[in-house]
């Protein structure tokens, strides 16, 4: 194992465990009000294309890093659009319960 290839992994791991506190806080949370969508739709497009190279150059730690935060922002992004385009937010629902109290 050459140097670029260490310095690979330790790279894939930091990239990983950066991105993974914030999609489990996004899963068991499912709050994504605080998220820019343009983000983490960027950030996975770039894991998307940065996964490609690293398959067509045979360098497996970019490939691997890639996917896996790729697939973590694809999570991200999909409860995102389904919070922001399905579900009513929560200002949404204080809103409610605050006009629901003055009207009492």
């Amino acid at each position: 194992m050459v140097l670029s290839d260490i310095i690979g992994y330790i790279a894939s791991i930091c990239m990983v465990f950066g991105y993974l506190p914030q999609t489990i806080h996004t899963i068991r949370t499912r709050k994504t009000d605080d998220i820019a969508m343009g983000t983490f739709l960027l950030m996975g497009i770039g894991g998307f294309f940065f996964g490609l190279q690293g398959f067509l150059l045979g360098n497996i730690p970019l490939l691997l890093t890639n996917i896996i935060t790729f697939t973590l922002s694809a999570i991200i992004f999909g409860i995102k659009m389904h919070n922001d385009y399905f579900r009513i937010k929560d200002s949404d629902i204080d809103r409610v319960n605050r006009e629901e109290k003055r009207d009492e």
